[in-house]
């Protein structure tokens, strides 16, 4: 491994390190509403690329024509 991608491993001590900052800014009873909004946010994401991609293929074949 080259020296750039050294500092970018995460272990176990960095991951219980952000668990607690992330417990100390935020508190143990926002944490699930944060990932309650951050769920629904990549569900909607989901369902708009789902919605969007048979509008996209006509429009395709009629490039290809």
């Amino acid at each position: 491994m080259s020296a750039v991608f050294i500092p970018l491993q995460i272990g176990a001590p960095q991951i219980i390190l952000i668990v607690v900052v992330v417990l100390l800014l935020f508190g143990g009873r926002k944490i699930p509403e944060l990932m309650r909004g951050l769920g629904s946010g990549i569900k909607e994401f989901k369902d708009a690329s789902k919605d969007d991609a048979p509008a996209n293929k006509p429009e395709e074949d009629k490039k290809r024509l």
